[in-house]
């Protein structure tokens, strides 16, 4: 007797019980990436979780009302704006900025979600080939790891705050990554596993202060700010933020061609019409802008659709999008808690940074990768000149000047503070492609 098939496709509506159940476990997968890019980054994690729960509800809907059909992705906090984030707020782990600083950085976010709207229209009416030619492999992989790498020395000023807990809670991290892997759940938690233990020790240390999470309200009200159009810094907050959207576009369009590859393959498997979901490259961008232009808004870091969620996804074969809305409320009511606020703020420094030494290292190491998978010619001269800028003008400058500003005096009106050295970085290799790309070099005779 053949076995039913089970598994939710995206337009599935479980029962009630179990749609709640499958959004918590959604939540859990989301969390502590999310949270943690609010923790470094001086964003308020009560109003990031608020924030990461609605716009995903709004770009899920919004896909049912265009489209008829749910994309199922999942909004969280992007790790490849911290940089420039920190630029600004020049944020001490697990402390909030100050409102007028989290407002400069929110024109940023929202010219991002801007950008990822206009790409979204010009991919949907020019195709994915010509973004490709602008956006190659070499300047989005460079990009991607420079975002990584040029945050090295963030990361080990953190974790010299107490290298035995740091070192502890990056090697026990690594251990989980690679050791759980697929081995059920639990494997796909290797982050926040790894910041329990160091969690632990650390408090059975003295380093946590435990009193403040007893005496923390049980309920808050997300601590909302608004964009600061007024600030000095507001033009570099644009270009510096709005540039990291480069790292973001590939990263996006891969998740959705991933998600559509599963859910149509289970969609197979159960006798059922195929959604297509990868047709759809520039409307998602379109949603990518509006997660943005919302979280911009309200104080919340810029997003990015997670593969942490695509994966969970992938192993328990739910693609239900009321799933995934049911998650997007119970983000949204977490962002309520002031004792999970408490908790979040009283992870050490120290903790924080054996997982970024991992974290951003993985990051660096995933833009390499994306260069590798779309074999990028490292012998062509062309692509190494693109990628040389890149790279050492990105790490070079975030490391070696004071908040990553290169000191070079171009329009110090706009950026007082100097260049923005990723962003720079970024811009410089998109030029060189496309004096690349206008002025092509000749072939030579065979």
């Amino acid at each position: 007797m053949a076995t039913k098939m089970m598994g939710y496709l995206p337009n599935d509506k479980p029962a009630l019980g179990q749609m709640i159940l499958l959004g918590f476990q959604h939540v859990l997968t989301m969390f502590p990436a999310t949270v943690f890019v609010a923790y470094l980054t001086g964003f308020h994690s009560s109003t990031v979780l608020f924030m990461s729960g609605v716009s995903t509800i709004v770009a899920l809907l919004l896909s049912k009302w265009r489209i008829g059909k749910f994309i199922p992705l999942w909004y969280g906090s992007s790790f490849s704006y911290i940089a420039a984030y920190l630029a600004i707020t020049q944020a001490t782990p697990g402390t909030p900025a100050s409102d007028e600083l989290l407002g400069t950085v929110q024109v940023g976010i929202l010219a991002t979600g801007l950008f990822n709207i206009l790409i979204g229209f010009i991919i949907r009416q020019a195709g994915k080939a010509a973004l490709d030619k602008v956006l190659p492999p070499v300047v989005t992989g460079s990009v991607a790891a420079v975002i990584g790498f040029g945050l090295g020395f963030a990361a080990l000023g953190m974790a010299s705050a107490n290298w035995g807990i740091s070192i502890l809670t990056l090697v026990v991290t690594i251990l989980f990554s690679v050791y759980l892997q697929n081995r059920g759940f639990l494997g796909m938690l290797p982050v926040l596993l790894g910041g329990v233990v160091g969690y632990i020790v650390a408090a059975a240390t003295g380093l946590v202060d435990l009193g403040a999470i007893g005496g923390a309200d049980l309920f808050v009200v997300p601590h909302f700010t608004f964009p600061n159009f007024g600030s000095a810094m507001t033009a570099t907050a644009v270009f510096s933020i709005a540039v990291m959207a480069l790292a973001t576009i590939p990263e996006s369009t891969a998740h959705l061609y991933q998600i559509s590859l599963y859910v149509d393959r289970l969609a197979e498997d159960m006798g059922r019409e195929k959604y297509e979901l990868d047709q759809y490259i520039g409307f998602n961008l379109i949603l990518d802008g509006i997660d943005d232009f919302l979280k911009g808004l309200f104080g919340s870091t810029a997003g990015t659709n997670y593969g942490e969620n695509n994966s969970l996804m992938a192993i328990t074969r739910n693609y239900s999008g009321p799933a995934l809305i049911a998650a997007g409320v119970i983000s949204a009511l977490l962002g309520f808690s002031g004792t999970l606020a408490a908790v979040v703020s009283s992870m050490p420094i120290a903790v924080s940074g054996g997982l970024a030494i991992y974290l951003f290292g993985v990051i660096g190491m995933q833009g390499i990768a994306l260069m590798i998978e779309n074999k990028v010619n490292m012998f062509d001269p062309r692509q190494l000149a693109v990628g040389a800028v890149i790279l050492v003008v990105g790490i070079g400058g975030n490391i070696g000047y004071p908040g990553g500003f290169l000191p070079i005096p171009i329009l110090q009106g706009i950026f007082p503070s100097g260049l923005p050295a990723i962003a720079t970085g970024a811009v410089l290799g998109i030029l060189l492609n496309a004096i690349f790309l206008v002025f092509p070099p000749s072939k030579p005779e065979k």
